[in-house]
């Protein structure tokens, strides 16, 4: 039996309407906590503090803790894991390594720390000395369009984005011929430079990236003379992605490594599409859900009949029932959009409006008239009341959900 994840929110120990500071203090205090580093060979701490640092990462993000807040742990379906989308630290806290961990722990407190005691180095002497510095070129933002079609059934794009890319003269590293370098002699190439801090919890080592040679632990001594030491070029390359179906307007989908190469080498960034839902000529989204109004005429509603409707994929014909009042929704089953990574499908619900011409003949005022007082045109008081309660509870329905 799988094991159920805790709520976000508790593993921290704060309530859900906790401020962005509340969210990061709390943090702070769960990470030295079940810091490995304090905790050896702990492997109950160990897992306490990944659950910390994965129940920081979504409640960090107002994005990701809006998607959390309405959908829970199932909000990362299909982004995370092995797939080509993903967020976070692997896709919404799924698949967090503690190299990650140790990064995004160092970021919140203002660089990488050790500590002259127990600490061991809070990712130093205890996990082989200090990570190796990596540049991340800059993330690409696009905005792609898709149709209602799209969403039904996914689709596969393909866009030419100018992007940096690593110049193949000097393999991205800036130097000439990626040879020119020597030892950086701020931080003798190491990458980093330490300082040392009083803190409540006693002198605490803060190891920052080396402001000289940028965390690379060398220097240039002869730029590429095609990059001119960036390590890096603007170029125009094709993309392909996949859309999945059952996509939302204003969704991010991303794709790790198809940014920016960054300068002098290192791992690109993430090509971030934003989806964009094309306004549909006849069907309105609704969720899930699609609605189409549809005008009758009064002989139609009157007698019954059928009438054709659109649909994501063609035409449907649907049955008019003899008598059938405005405001009627007709539900066809299963014709709306699919819900992402689901084989569930929302449903067309037809909004029967009813015609009263504008304008008459007199040959049509004639006939109006012969009917105006038979005892079937004019609605008697059970009958308005029946249709009124109806519409009464159709508002209310919407305002509830509202």
């Amino acid at each position: 039996m799988a094991e159920t994840k805790r709520d976000y929110y508790e593993v921290l120990g704060v309530s859900k309407d906790a401020s962005a500071d509340e969210i990061k203090k709390a943090y702070r205090k769960k990470a030295i906590q079940y810091h490995p580093d304090r905790n050896p060979d702990d492997k109950e701490a160990e897992e306490k503090f990944k659950e910390a640092a994965e129940a920081y990462d979504v409640l960090s993000d107002a994005e990701k803790r809006a998607k959390y807040d309405q959908f829970g742990h199932s909000m990362g379906q299909g982004f995370g894991g092995g797939g080509s989308y993903s967020g976070g630290f692997g896709g919404f806290g799924g698949g967090m390594s503690m190299e990650d961990i140790f990064a995004h722990f160092g970021d919140i407190f203002g660089g990488r720390f050790s500590s002259d005691d127990s600490f061991g180095g809070f990712g130093g002497a205890a996990h082989g000395g200090p990570r190796k510095h990596v540049n991340k070129g800059t993330d690409l933002r696009i905005t792609v369009k898709v149709t209602l079609k799209d969403i039904m059934n996914g689709v596969d794009k393909k866009l030419k984005i100018p992007r940096l890319v690593a110049c193949e003269h000097c393999k991205g590293t800036g130097a000439k011929d990626g040879t020119a370098f020597h030892t950086c002699q701020r931080c003798h190439g190491s990458g980093y430079v330490t300082t040392v801090q009083q803190t409540f919890m006693g002198p605490m080592q803060s190891q920052s990236v080396c402001p000289e040679c940028n965390g690379e632990g060398k220097v240039i001594t002869e730029k590429c003379s095609y990059c001119h030491g960036s390590g890096v070029v603007k170029k125009e390359e094709i993309v392909s992605f996949h859309i999945p179906a059952g996509v939302e307007n204003d969704m991010v989908l991303t794709m790790r490594g198809q940014g920016n190469a960054p300068r002098n080498g290192g791992v690109n960034g993430d090509l971030l599409i934003k989806i964009q839902e094309e306004k549909d000529p006849e069907l309105i989204r609704d969720g899930n859900d699609l609605i189409y109004n549809l005008m009758l005429d009064f002989p139609t509603a009157a007698l019954g009949g059928t009438a054709e409707v659109p649909t994501v994929d063609g035409r449907a014909r649907v049955k008019i029932a003899a008598g059938t009042q405005p405001g009627k929704v007709l539900r066809l089953r299963g014709k709306g959009l699919p819900r992402m990574n689901s084989s569930v499908r929302g449903d067309l619900l037809v909004n029967v409006m009813v015609y009263v011409p504008e304008q008459l003949s007199d040959a049509e005022k004639a006939a109006v008239e012969s009917l105006k007082d038979q005892p079937n045109i004019v609605p008697s008081k059970s009958t308005s009341d029946r249709i009124f309660s109806r519409l009464r509870h159709i508002f209310s329905r919407e305002n509830e959900g509202e």
